[in-house]
C-alpha cells in the first residue's frame, strides 16, 4: 500500500438510536477495515438533536482516516457501513425538493466532512460538508483531533 496515494478524510459520526456507543465504536471499526486506517479519533460527545425534535440525544464523534479511495468510493463505503449497522431509508435525511431537509432519529450517520483540501459539488456529495460550521456536534470533535499536532 506504500505506493498508493493516501488521502486525509475526516468523517463525522452520530447515533441516537439503540446502543449509541456500540454503534459508533462498530462504525469506526468498519471504517478502519473498509475505508482506511483511522489515525485519529475524537472523544464521544452527547448532543441534542439538530434540525428536528426528538427525545433521543445523539452521541457524536469525528475520525481522521487515511484512504486510497476516491470521495465517491468513501461515500459508497460509508453508506454500506450505515446500512450494515441498521440505517434504513426511513432514517435517512430526505433531500427531495427544496430545503429545509427533514432529519430523523438514526442508529448511525456518517458524513464526509473534509477530503484533503478538495471541493466536490455534486447533488449527493458536497465536500467540505456544507453545514459543518453550523454544527457544534461536528466542530467540537473536529477541532479536538485537528489540534492534536
Amino acid at each position: 500500500m506504500s505506493n498508493l496515494v493516501q488521502h486525509h478524510v475526516y468523517l463525522g459520526l452520530g447515533s441516537n438510536l439503540g446502543d449509541r456507543r456500540h454503534n459508533l465504536t462498530e462504525a469506526i471499526r468498519l471504517i478502519g477495515e473498509r475505508v482506511g486506517e483511522v489515525v485519529r479519533q475524537s472523544s464521544f460527545i452527547e448532543t441534542e438533536p439538530w434540525g428536528f425534535q426528538s427525545d433521543h440525544a445523539f452521541l457524536n464523534a469525528v475520525v481522521l482516516c487515511l484512504t486510497d479511495k476516491t470521495p465517491r468510493e468513501v461515500l459508497q463505503l460509508t453508506q454500506q457501513i450505515e446500512r450494515a449497522l441498521g440505517k434504513t431509508k426511513a432514517h435517512a435525511t430526505k433531500r427531495e425538493g427544496s430545503p429545509p431537509a427533514s432529519y430523523h432519529n438514526r442508529p448511525i450517520d456518517i458524513d464526509i466532512l473534509l477530503y484533503d483540501d478538495w471541493t466536490v459539488q455534486e447533488p449527493d456529495l458536497q465536500i467540505p460538508h456544507p453545514l459543518m460550521h453550523e454544527r457544534d456536534f461536528v466542530m467540537i470533535p473536529l477541532n479536538e483531533i485537528t489540534n492534536q499536532y
